[in-house]
């Protein structure tokens, strides 16, 4: 296959991102649906439980922050071979589990091997794709941690049923490996044919990429600029809601709805359809409009505002009598979030200067992880005392505090 055409390999590269993004959704999303066996089985609390979940959330936010300074530094390439191995064998090893201090354990080390992995997806964006498509590519690979939500409660459901819960984790984590010998032949073969910065594949890019040479304002002053903290705060609120729905929502229908792991594995995959939807409509709509002439800043805000009221309406989910009703609000949410998510996260790699693109998005998702880790235990005291409402309310109201701070950033435009 000739790899002469920049488009061809950069939507090549784009397509593995995407399957990383997917494997890294499925080895953590795993646990939410054999939540009920392991609480069983290792006799522990929902409070128990969010303390297990802070371990993974705390260690993947280091990470993030970490991960993006290496990408910067190392490369994406590189960096992505790492992250995968690392968390394929954490996943691995939730089959050993034998209680509260293990369990915990495994979920930090499978946060510090995915911390790293998204802005890796960022800066491999960022490489191949000139602003105007980069929603597009950006929504591609969050699109694979919908699609790894999606197929991951059939899946780890169907292995739970027939083998335990033990062996969902060893097969799930087994999945990464399967990525690391197409991913290596790719960049081995784009490093022969076009060098180690491959500039010919991309006239488009600055020589800041290519060469790491400074461009723009020093980190630092970065993070002293009100627009880049607002993005931040914009980002936070909704990761945090978006935890709470990996995390919590099989619990919810099993607890609460009813469901059995067959329910569970027959419908509990819409949601995260929904999700796939708002990833991909919510980045090709924002570039279709921008490259139809609209101002990018508008362009981006017309799309992320409405995405977010959704997000926001099909959160009230819990407060509807049929379960089957309650799926569809759901789906609604999370069409919402992805929609969302795509254009903030492209939106923070606009603001940022081309060489620290990687490190500023691993601090913004560091910071929604740490938002999720505060709130993982409120949570589960919460729902210990007083069931799944408040938190449901709590998460409608992120998603609106969020659009306050993203109109308070102004326009969506580099820093200078």
């Amino acid at each position: 296959m000739s790899l002469s055409r920049p488009d061809r390999v950069a939507w090549l590269v784009a397509g593995l991102l995407f399957a990383g993004s997917l494997v890294n959704y499925v080895d953590r999303a795993a646990l939410g649906v054999v939540k009920t066996e392991i609480l069983e089985d290792l006799q522990l609390s929902n409070t128990d439980y969010a303390l297990a979940l802070d371990a993974f959330l705390v260690a993947y936010m280091v990470l993030y922050v970490v991960g993006g300074r290496m990408a910067d530094r190392l490369g994406y390439a590189r960096m992505f071979t790492v992250t995968i191995v690392f968390w394929s064998v954490a996943s691995m090893m939730h089959a050993l589990a034998a209680g509260l201090l293990s369990l915990c354990l495994f979920r930090a080390l499978l946060g510090i091997g995915e911390g790293g992995f998204y802005p890796v997806a960022l800066r491999g964006s960022v490489e191949w794709f000139p602003p105007e498509t980069r929603s597009k590519a950006i929504g591609l690979y969050l699109c694979g941690l919908s699609v790894g939500t999606l197929i991951t409660p059939p899946l780890v459901a169907w292995i739970a049923a027939s083998y335990g819960w033990r062996a969902s984790f060893v097969f799930t984590g087994a999945l990464g490996f399967l990525l690391v010998p197409p991913w290596v032949l790719l960049h081995r073969r784009i490093r022969r044919a076009h060098g180690p910065h491959h500039a010919a594949l991309r006239p488009w890019a600055g020589s800041d990429l290519q060469t790491g040479a400074d461009s723009g304002l020093p980190l630092r002053a970065v993070l002293r600029r009100r627009k880049y903290w607002c993005l931040l705060t914009a980002r936070a609120l909704s990761d945090a809601a978006w935890w709470f729905f990996l995390f919590w929502i099989p619990g919810y229908f099993r607890d609460v709805r009813g469901f059995d792991l067959a329910m569970v594995a027959r419908w509990l995959w819409i949601p995260y359809l929904g999700a796939d939807l708002g990833a991909l409509g919510g980045g090709w709509l924002a570039a279709m409009l921008i490259a139809r002439g609209l101002d990018a800043s508008f362009g981006r805000k017309v799309v992320l505002v409405p995405s977010a009221l959704l997000a926001a309406g099909g959160s009230m989910a819990c407060f509807v009598g049929n379960p089957f009703l309650a799926v569809g609000l759901l789906s609604v949410a999370l069409f919402g979030h992805l929609s969302w998510a795509t254009n903030v996260h492209t939106a923070i790699s606009e603001v940022s200067p081309p060489r620290h693109q990687a490190v500023l998005y691993g601090i913004t998702g560091a910071a929604g992880t740490l938002a999720g880790a505060l709130t993982q235990p409120l949570i589960g005291l919460a729902i210990d005392l007083a069931g799944y409402e408040p938190a449901f309310v709590c998460v409608a109201a992120a998603y609106l505090l969020a659009i306050v701070a993203l109109l308070a950033a102004g326009r969506i435009e580099p820093l200078r």
